[in-house]
């Protein structure tokens, strides 16, 4: 990987300069960070200014990559999609990473993170979503400042008891990812596809291929040469339910650069795609999943002794909710759960307010 790779992926014309690629990776929130570290590998010249926007961005990069280390050690929860994405990229340049994701074993693991995270961090924003209804799934995501707030994206964690929550319809949440390293990554992009869909018209940012980023493109690049084994690699995408996802990141990514191993997993997939599209279509009448969204409403002291999450449904906290709405107590915050496409009024949040005061008078 290089810059010539940058040039064209970006649709930049390379007698047009560096300073031209960096204002078109600019497009991007975080995709500067990677054509800096590729021109200072290559020793192009840069003021100041330039050389510490990279110094920090190297600096988030080796935060999360702690950051996710010591988790692991302390509560179980482990890195997915971005942070093993970019140890496939050679060791100087920066993949960008917009957030780090982490799937955790269970609730208490992943609320175990969460107050380290709190605890640890100036953490300004704790939002959480469930998934499903009995049983349900956590996701949480934290943020809080970069060094500088202004010009730099804030740190962004993102954890979830569910490693691929799938699209709520026809493809279902699949809680477990276990496979080699590189296909998980595989997978991971695939699911990324999966949730974000193509929008008419072309890309603001690459200028050509509708639907693919070039994030994606030199994630592509990377896996490249990774010993892909055509046959499994197929049945397992397949078992994840992301066939036709993985089969059109392939697609759309073979006129742009070399496939390497992964042309013949792309050549693997074609028997796999009929049974899954079928799948799909018998599965469109099912219900979708529930999904909630927590609306803020206080943040509490940190509840150390609590394990888990409490969800307490309308009324057992002297009304606390209505047309479907829950209260959920968090070992750091507490939240109003309302039904999908229901926004809290104001009324709804002093009613819970009053709910939780209540409760408080209990405990």
């Amino acid at each position: 990987m290089n810059t010539a790779l940058l040039y064209h992926l970006l649709d930049v014309d390379p007698a047009d300069g560096p300073a031209e690629l960096l204002h078109r990776a600019r497009g991007s929130r975080h995709l500067p960070h990677l054509v800096l570290s590729a021109l200072a590998r290559e020793e192009v010249r840069m003021g100041e200014p330039a050389r510490a926007e990279l110094r920090r961005a190297r600096t988030r990069a080796d935060r999360y990559a702690r950051l996710a280390l010591d988790l692991a050690r302390s509560t179980g929860v482990r890195a997915i999609h971005g942070l093993p994405l970019a140890g496939y990229y050679p060791v100087d340049l920066l993949r960008p990473q917009p957030s780090l994701e982490l799937v955790a074993p269970g609730e208490a693991a992943l609320w175990q993170a969460v107050v380290r995270l709190v605890t640890d961090h100036p953490v300004e924003t704790v939002d959480v979503t469930l998934l499903g209804d009995r049983p349900h799934h956590t996701a949480v995501t934290v943020r809080w400042p970069a060094e500088d707030p202004l010009l730099d994206p804030w740190y962004r964690v993102r954890l979830s008891t569910a490693a691929l929550p799938g699209d709520g319809a026809a493809v279902p949440v699949r809680p477990y990812l276990v496979a080699d390293d590189h296909v998980e990554c595989l997978i991971a992009l695939a699911e990324a596809r999966l949730h974000h869909r193509p929008a008419p018209g072309p890309d603001p940012v690459q200028g050509a291929e509708p639907g693919l980023d070039p994030l994606t493109l030199l994630d592509l690049s990377c896996l490249a040469g990774q010993p892909f084994e055509p046959a499994e690699t197929a049945a397992v995408l397949a078992a994840y339910r992301l066939a036709p996802e993985a089969a059109a990141l392939l697609d759309l990514a073979a006129p742009r650069l070399p496939l390497g191993t992964l042309a013949a997993v792309r050549t693997a997939l074609g028997p796999v795609l009929a049974p899954e599209h079928r799948r799909r279509a018998e599965a469109a009448a099912a219900p979708r999943l529930t999904v909630r969204h927590g609306t803020l409403l206080r943040r509490t002291v940190i509840r150390h002794t609590w394990d888990e999450a409490r969800l307490l449904p309308p009324g057992d906290a002297r009304d606390g909710g209505r047309d479907g709405s829950a209260l959920l107590l968090t070992p750091v915050a507490d939240y109003l759960l309302t039904a999908p496409a229901t926004t809290p009024t104001p009324a709804d949040r002093s009613t819970a307010l009053d709910a939780l005061h209540h409760w408080d008078t209990l405990c």
